[in-house]
Parts: C-alpha cells; structure tokens; sequence
C-alpha cells in the first residue's frame, strides 16, 4: 500500500512541475506579446495618417477630378 501512495506521489509531483513549466511558458510569451503588441501601437501611429488629415490633402484632387467630370459631362462628341 505504501508503494502505491509514494508512486501516486511521485506521479503528482512530476504532473505539477510539468504543469507549473507550461504556466510559466505561457505567462512568457504574454509577457513577450504585450512588449510587441505595445511597440506596433507606437508604429502604426507614426506610420499611418489619420482619415481627417487624408481627407483635407485629398480634397483639392477631388475637386479637379469634379472639375474634369464636369467639363466631360459637357462635351459634345461623347
């Protein structure tokens, strides 16, 4: 009987620190994610314009391409 408690011992204590191994791999790459996650914040607000900012310099090519449909709107020889 002794035998088959310190093997079920045995067998908890191995089951344990494997667990306790995959936990602290995990709790790792969080840790490594939230580092990456926090650098491509940072990135992609340097890299990238806002939609405002796009819109107001777009807005003048717009306003030729109007320009330019209106005028073909207009021709005759369509």
């Amino acid at each position: 009987m002794a035998e088959y408690i310190t093997l079920v011992l045995w067998a908890l204590g191995i089951s344990c620190a494997v667990l306790g191994w995959f936990a602290r791999q995990l709790y790792a790459a969080t840790q490594m994610l939230r580092v990456d996650l926090s650098a491509l914040q940072v990135r992609v607000a340097e890299d990238y314009i806002r939609y405002d900012r796009l819109q107001d310099a777009l807005k003048p090519v717009m306003e030729s391409l109007q320009e330019i449909k209106q005028t073909l709107a207009g021709k005759a020889d369509k």
